[in-house]
């Protein structure tokens, strides 16, 4: 296979693949020839990616020919068609959407964590959800240390979650009710300026939103720990582009804060941020355009011998969507594993 890849972004012009460009730039990926597909609606349109300017074109049953590698972020009901037939001409597919995340087939992939599930694609790889990748960064190290028993998780999410327009809600929403006027919401079922609401994803049976599920069975399946028990509650916030967590952890054992602070400092992926002297730690505004996940206020649970807590921010569009998927890519090429198992049906 040639050093320079060719790459297709699918959702070119979305929040997150407008990232990914930055990303396939700023990380020097080895990109030979680069293809920007989106839907109808926008084609045409011209995104820059290392002082060349390109069209965008309107994905079709045949845009696949010649590309090695696929970065989409188009939406679940899209990559069901489209990944299929990437990957049928040749191309391995890093997807950003729910749809393969939990299938038995589809390895689902944080590189700091189980990079070796990698080598078992059959031509997709999913990449998790962002509160999902947010919190496993985060809680990983210390499982591996002493399996953790639990977690509850409390997320509080910004608007980026809901794309570009979701973010720009925010603002025309924030500036009419300053202005005196009423916030209409658009994107969302809620005004989100100066408010916030639980996750507005459908609600299943259990009582549970389909975003709190996700970090239920993503967690688990990237941990490789089926019985682990995940308890989550999820929350819009009226902020634009990194989400913050929660959370609680319930070991077998006993587990030292400071122990868990020297683990975490030293972590792939993750940046201690904690002064207590100053009542400083992780917030959005700090983690927002950060590839690293920012972890701080760890403590312990004064409720349970064994439980301990900590705080997390995390960009939502970079580490928790755009930055996993280039990494996940980075790993492929790295590991040689580019259309080896590409040409697999699926």
């Amino acid at each position: 296979m040639s050093s320079k890849i060719n790459v297709a972004i699918l959702g070119a012009t979305g929040a997150v693949g407008t990232e990914l460009l930055e990303l396939l730039a700023s990380r020097q990926f080895p990109v030979n020839k680069l293809k920007l597909l989106a839907s109808p609606r926008s084609a045409g349109t011209k995104l820059s990616f290392r002082g060349e300017e390109l069209t965008v074109e309107a994905v079709g049953d045949d845009s696949f020919a010649d590309v090695d590698l696929v970065l989409a972020s188009a939406g679940g009901s899209t990559s069901k068609v489209y990944a299929p037939k990437a990957v049928a001409a040749g191309a391995v597919v890093v997807d950003n959407s729910s749809a393969f995340r939990l299938d038995p087939n589809v390895p689902l992939i944080v590189p700091e964590i189980n990079p070796e599930a990698a080598k078992a694609h059959q031509g997709i790889i999913a990449n998790p959800n962002c509160t999902t990748i947010l919190m496993a960064i985060a809680v990983y190290p210390l499982h591996q240390v002493s399996p953790v028993k639990r977690i509850v998780v409390a997320t509080y999410q910004s608007a980026s979650g809901a794309g570009a327009r979701a973010m720009e809600e925010v603002k025309t929403q924030a500036q009419a009710i300053l202005n005196g006027e009423t916030a209409k919401p658009e994107i969302f079922p809620h005004a989100i300026a100066f408010n916030l609401f639980p996750h507005n994803s459908p609600l299943n049976d259990n009582g549970y939103c389909e975003e709190e599920m996700k970090m239920v069975n993503e967690t688990r399946k990237i941990f490789n720990a089926p019985e682990l028990r995940v308890s989550a509650t999820c929350v819009r916030v009226p902020v634009l582009r990194a989400h913050s967590e929660a959370v609680n952890l319930e070991f077998a054992q006993p587990f030292n804060r400071d122990r868990a602070r020297e683990i975490l400092a030293k972590a792939p992926g993750v940046k201690l941020v904690e002064d207590w002297g100053a009542n400083y730690f992780p917030m959005p505004v700090d983690a927002t355009n950060r590839d690293e996940v920012l972890v701080g206020r760890i403590r312990q649970d004064i409720s349970h011998e064994c439980g301990l807590e900590l705080w997390l921010c995390g960009d939502q569009i970079r580490k928790g969507a755009a930055l996993n998927a280039v990494q996940i890519a980075e790993l492929l090429v790295k590991e040689n594993l580019l259309r080896s198992a590409a040409t697999v049906s699926v």
